[in-house]
């Protein structure tokens, strides 16, 4: 049996880092950003701002001997005034691709957001420690998977025994862009949102551009995707355009076709899937904007309404069933002169007879059991033997 060993620092870099698109040094560490630099400038909306500084899908991930890991992370916590606490944001541990342990941190700065009033307000606090002990004695891979909800900057990684970063593996990497659906609102913990479980299931490496309330066809979006290396990419496009009521249908055609041109210009043979929003019944016929219904916010229930017409379908507004068939439409003109881009319908992924056995708890996002049944689906789909995935 090994003698305990002291804890020596490894300097966090690039090269322990996977997932993140950019890494920017603050007065307390390394904050990971899932959207470039020059994609953030282009942008003030302070959602959008939030959304890609909270790294979904974002690991430390090094190759060691190690039986005992220690992290230094300041964390952002996000308290909703008139609303109990949300719980800390989880790391999860894998060792050799499997979940061994968990951990939260209670400390950190905190985000107060006052939804009725449309304010926030940002109050700093101390960094907190994470440890991880009793790990196997032997060299293997280990990851530590970040909260997908909670702004992190990394400040210290300390180990008992030497750091490497992970070799090659040989796998490919998929690029996914999606709502906050994609972004794991209200999955359990940051490796079992629906992206990172198909990942697992599917044997790729993650790069997850899931931005809650954010995907919104943003050139600077699609140029972030163009530029990321990437063997596969999907765009699960609709939710947000439609609940943000953002266009009407003569500028979401074009807008679709002006984010695929671009992907296509920095990834012209890669496959690339188009996915259509899951099942979503308040807006299914009914345009945005969503409205969040506050009446139980007290007891921790916060639902969302569909605020639009039917009757404005004629005008141009958008549903998803209006958004689903003019997806479904571009794909399969576009199609014809690309051969490697494909169209899923998000209903295959969580359709009618899903949603009654598993109800979007808020009208809007999945629980946890349900990020698990999308990404069973979505893997059994996009990487089965002649699926849009399976690709040589």
């Amino acid at each position: 049996m090994r003698t305990e060993h002291p804890l020596t620092t490894t300097p966090l870099t690039a090269e322990l880092l996977r997932g993140a698109l950019d890494l920017e040094r603050t007065a307390s560490g390394l904050l990971p950003h899932r959207l470039p630099a020059r994609a953030r400038a282009q942008c003030a909306d302070g959602q959008l701002a939030m959304a890609e500084s909270q790294p979904s899908g974002v690991r430390i991930a090094f190759r060691s001997r190690a039986t005992a890991v220690e992290l230094d992370a300041l964390p952002t916590k996000r308290i909703y005034v008139g609303a109990p606490p949300r719980p800390d944001g989880v790391y999860d541990l894998l060792v050799d691709g499997e979940l061994v342990d968990r951990g939260s941190l209670a400390d950190g700065n905190t985000l107060t957001i006052d939804m009725a009033a449309g304010s926030a307000e940002t109050r700093p606090g101390p960094a907190g420690t994470l440890r991880f002990t009793g790990l196997p004695d032997r060299v293997k891979d280990i990851e530590i998977w970040l909260p997908h909800t909670e702004t992190t900057e990394l400040v210290a990684l300390r180990t008992d025994a030497p750091v490497a970063p992970l070799p090659e593996r040989g796998r490919k990497v998929w690029l996914h862009h999606g709502s906050s659906i994609s972004h794991g609102s209200d999955a359990a913990s940051p490796s079992t949102t629906w992206p990172a479980l198909a990942a697992a299931l599917g044997g790729v490496d993650l790069v997850n551009l899931g931005l809650g309330g954010s995907a919104l066809l943003d050139p600077f979006t699609a140029r972030a995707l163009r530029d990321a290396p990437a063997d596969l990419i999907s765009v699960k496009l609709g939710i947000n355009v439609v609940n943000t009521d953002l266009m009407r249908l003569r500028a979401f055609g074009p807008a679709v076709h002006g984010f695929l041109d671009t992907i296509r210009e920095g990834h012209p043979d890669v496959p690339l899937l188009v996915v259509s929003p899951i099942l979503c019944p308040i807006h299914e016929d009914t345009p945005g904007p969503s409205a969040p219904d506050f009446s139980g916010l007290r007891e921790g229930k916060l639902r969302f309404l569909a605020t639009g017409d039917p009757e404005e379908r004629a005008a141009g507004k958008l549903t998803l069933t209006v958004v689903r068939d003019e997806l479904s439409r571009i794909v399969r003109e576009r199609s014809a002169e690309d051969p490697h881009l494909s169209y899923l319908d998000g209903r295959a992924l969580y359709g009618e007879a899903d949603a009654a056995r598993l109800p979007l708890p808020d009208n809007l996002h999945p629980d946890a059991a349900t990020h698990r049944h999308i990404g069973e689906r979505f893997a059994g789909l996009a990487f089965a033997p002649d699926g849009p995935f399976d690709a040589p």
